[in-house]
């Protein structure tokens, strides 16, 4: 069965937890599992998530700080909070602190699939939306991403390797957002093989030896240190 998409599930009551485990690894999700609230953020903050299952009376950190800090570092991957208070002020405090879903204890197992299926679906379909077609021209470059092939400022054209191409299409997605270095693993490289820091930063080293006029003063590609990597245009 193909993989239907990556969770973190937070939550710290066990037999809940290896139910709720169980049943989404059927469906065919790849779940990661964290049972305190540290450990869930250093999950988010080590790998890629399409969405995260979070209990709202975790020990350590709580699942609304947890929810803070995650929209805090700009990363929009969906939350669907679960909780036994089923408060109308905590069902919006969740919402407030960035939250895309809440559900009550006890739920029926259906229901919790169902808005599991929905939220990864959305987000892709957003995701898409926002996608940049297969040609994409800045500041005298043109990249044709179908073809794996660019044509730089200089009027050399140049063959992409698939990688290349995968990693350039991510970042100018995301223009002038950082990309931490996890969310290019899991994107382009997958979790079958994880290269280093360094060949990351080799690509993007190719890049700027493509694209920039001055690859020691970059216009468009840059390195975060300690964040990720990050392409800026402010011409569109």
């Amino acid at each position: 069965m193909a993989n239907k998409g990556n969770i973190l599930l937070a939550e710290d009551e066990q037999n809940l937890h290896d139910t709720l485990r169980l049943n989404l690894e059927l469906e065919g999700y790849s779940v990661t599992s964290a049972y305190d609230g540290s450990k869930a953020l250093k999950a988010v903050q080590n790998e890629y998530f399409d969405l995260i299952v979070l209990d709202i009376m975790l020990p350590g950190i709580d699942g609304i700080s947890i929810t803070e800090t995650i929209r805090v570092q700009r990363n929009d991957v969906p939350i669907l909070i679960l909780s036994a208070k089923n408060t109308g002020a905590d069902r919006i405090l969740g919402l407030k602190k960035g939250a895309d879903d809440y559900l009550a204890k006890p739920f029926h197992l259906e229901e919790l699939l169902l808005r599991v299926e929905k939220l990864i679906a959305k987000n892709r379909k957003l995701r898409d939306k926002e996608g940049i077609g297969d040609v994409y021209e800045f500041g005298n470059n043109k990249i044709d991403f179908k073809a794996q092939q660019a044509l730089t400022w200089q009027s050399e054209l140049i063959e992409l390797s698939k990688k290349e191409a995968m990693l350039l299409k991510l970042l100018i997605e995301n223009k002038n957002d950082v990309v931490t270095r996890e969310k290019i693993l899991q994107m382009v490289w997958g979790y079958q093989v994880y290269p280093n820091t360094r060949t990351i930063d080799n690509f993007m080293l190719n890049f700027r030896k493509y694209f920039e006029k001055d690859s020691r003063r970059p216009e468009y590609f840059h390195s975060v240190r300690g964040m990720g990597y990050k392409y800026t245009n402010s011409s569109s």
